[in-house]
């Protein structure tokens, strides 16, 4: 099966990737079949031989979620909603519920104690 992948080159944390075609049981930097396009994550730029890559869509091949990624926002792949995004955005409602009710016992405990808490008077 072939896969679209993203292949690392570049100084330590400076990395830059090339979009490349390669067979799905290769290593990340092995020898590609062919080098498709470029990203730059630090400076968003990115480069795609949109031919090339609607060749290999059209031949089957796979992309990767990050390649899924930029293809979408190159425009050569429709956007579409995957399972896990679905799964991680009601994981963060169900968060920010939780976190709200917290807060909200915290700010009623909060004024409880307050209205438990007489000022004391000095007896004279």
């Amino acid at each position: 099966m072939i896969k679209l992948r993203l292949k690392r080159f570049g100084k330590k944390r400076e990395s830059s990737f090339r979009l490349v075609a390669c067979n799905s049981t290769s290593r990340r930097d092995g020898l590609p079949l062919e080098e498709l396009g470029f990203y730059n994550p630090r400076t968003k730029e990115t480069r795609l031989d949109t031919e090339a890559l609607r060749l290999r869509l059209s031949q089957g091949a796979q992309p990767t979620d990050a390649v899924r990624t930029l293809l979408e926002k190159g425009g050569l792949l429709e956007k579409k909603v995957r399972p896990a995004e679905i799964i991680g955005k009601e994981n963060q409602e169900k968060e920010r519920k939780n976190l709200a009710k917290g807060k909200s016992k915290v700010s009623e405990s909060k004024e409880s104690s307050e209205e438990n808490i007489s000022p004391e008077t000095p007896d004279e």
